[in-house]
């Protein structure tokens, strides 16, 4: 299957959903749990192995009851598995929710809503000096 430019397949929706939404504790959830937390909503089979597939576009055909439970799951509406721009801003969304848990991100976010205009650009800045030197010394991100 080729896939169109700027197309996400419906495996990479899925494989995004779990780099993305996280457990409390923010380690990625497994696909046994949201196995069975989709088993549990719909009261069919969904195996483990069948979300794998799924996920790794081995399978692409699951139910519209299967795509309901994941979506429910996820926290995600039903229609960020079919149309490709409600995905991309989901994605955004959910990948901006996800920093905010971060309590330092959210803690300086909250700090920048008295900026003006030029400060939060001074932060901006900042913030692209510090990522550029981080990179070239090979720096990762804090543990929280």
């Amino acid at each position: 299957m080729v896939k169109e430019p700027g197309k996400s397949t419906l495996a990479d929706k899925i494989d995004r959903l779990f780099h993305v939404v996280r457990r409390p504790d923010r380690e990625p959830y497994s696909n046994e749990e949201v196995a069975k937390a989709c088993r549990e909503a719909t009261g069919e089979s969904f195996s483990t192995t069948y979300l794998w597939q799924l996920r790794t576009g081995r399978r692409d055909n699951p139910t519209k009851r299967h795509l309901e439970a994941l979506a429910q799951f996820f926290g995600v509406p039903p229609a960020y598995f079919f149309d490709d721009e409600q995905s991309r801003k989901i994605a955004e969304e959910l990948a901006l929710l996800g920093a905010l848990r971060d309590a330092g991100v959210r803690d300086l976010a909250l700090r920048a809503v008295t900026l003006s205009a030029d400060g939060l650009d001074t932060i901006s800045d900042m913030i692209d000096a510090i990522a550029r030197r981080e990179a070239s010394r090979g720096g990762t991100k804090r543990e929280g």
